[in-house]
């Protein structure tokens, strides 16, 4: 039997260079870092990481795609083990601009029809 997809975007695998800051509720940075997506859609990404995230954090992204780099912030709604020494963080994006919006759907877009 078929899951049903629940996911407002569909998500396409990706690997992408992200740097981050964690934020707490006050705003201030406790945590930088790289990362890298494992997939990535226009709600959100899977992020690897070498550490495990808090899923209280809100993050700000610096993603490369291609040629570009947006900035995105988000907020940590799920986190677990991943491939040996790594760990998964879900990424929902809260806040995104028009032109990086336009810049990800173009680069979801490229990625799929050449796949």
């Amino acid at each position: 039997m078929m899951q049903e997809e629940r996911r407002l975007y569909p998500r396409v695998d990706a690997l992408n260079l992200i740097a981050y800051d964690f934020m707490d509720d006050d705003g201030q940075v406790v945590m930088r870092g790289m990362g890298k997506t494992l997939n990535i859609s226009e709600g959100g990404i899977l992020l690897e990481t070498h550490i495990q995230i808090e899923q209280q954090y809100n993050v700000l992204l610096s993603i490369g795609l291609e040629n570009d780099l947006i900035d995105i912030k988000g907020k940590v709604v799920d986190s677990r083990p991943g491939k040996v020494d790594k760990f998964e963080s879900g990424i929902k994006f809260l806040e995104i601009g028009e032109t990086e919006l336009v810049i990800l759907k173009l680069y979801i877009k490229e990625f799929k029809n050449s796949h």
